[in-house]
């Protein structure tokens, strides 16, 4: 059976980010969960993978909604409407679907902020943990099993919306998959997928470039709720 981290790139990739990740928590960080990147299509192709990669993410870079980023900070910012999965129960590497299903408590809206460089190596882009610089979260609620049907993401940015397509899972693949998916990725380098941690499921459209002029992208995701970010 493979494994997750059977293609050298990712193996020595996953290795440094795991490095950079003990660092941060050694100066006070808090892990908060995980993010997955690259899940659709192209970012599959672009990488030559067969499953998105896996980053961490931490308390530091969290911000709250409503909250406003100066886009100065970005050498090329990147803005993602994303699914926050709340994990209400472990789940361990080799987990069936059922198990997997079982495992999630609570889904809900979430924005990623990226600082984006061209790269095209899966292990340069692990090792700097996937671009990620924020997150911000809105409300969650339980949906069984990671259920999203039903769920309708309406992203507006400086007021006008942007294409979305009607099943929120359509670029990324269906949550339990990827909720596994994460969960065999943290097995292969020792770690677990514990109750509270929360994955940001990868963007529902496809990433936003922000320019200069930007100043608020929203994730509406109904009937869940919504999260906004500002710009300056």
């Amino acid at each position: 059976m493979s494994g997750p981290l059977d293609d050298p790139r990712l193996a020595r990739g996953m290795a440094a980010q795991a490095e950079l990740r003990r660092k941060a928590l050694a100066e006070g960080a808090r892990p908060i969960g995980w993010k997955v990147g690259f899940g659709a299509p192209a970012g599959l192709a672009k990488l030559k993978i067969t499953a998105p990669i896996v980053g961490f993410l931490l308390d530091r870079n969290v911000l709250a909604s409503g909250a406003t980023v100066p886009l100065s900070r970005f050498a090329m910012p990147v803005a993602e409407p994303e699914v926050a999965v709340e994990m209400g129960s472990d789940l361990p590497g080799g987990s069936d679907e059922a198990a997997a299903a079982a495992a999630i408590a609570t889904l809900g809206p979430a924005i990623e902020l990226a600082d984006f460089a061209p790269l095209d190596d899966p292990e340069a882009i692990l090792s700097g943990n996937i671009f990620q610089r924020h997150v911000i979260f809105g409300p969650r609620l339980p949906r069984p099993g990671g259920d999203t049907s039903g769920l309708v993401s309406t992203v507006t940015r400086n007021g006008a919306e942007v294409p979305a397509p009607d099943d929120v899972t359509a670029n990324t693949g269906r949550i339990v998959t990827i909720v596994r998916h994460v969960a065999d990725t943290l097995a292969a380098i020792g770690e677990t997928l514990r109750a509270g941690d929360v994955i940001i499921a990868g963007s529902i459209t496809p990433p936003l470039i922000l320019n200069p002029e930007d100043r608020e992208l929203v994730n509406a995701l109904s009937p869940i709720g919504e999260v906004a970010v500002r710009f300056s």
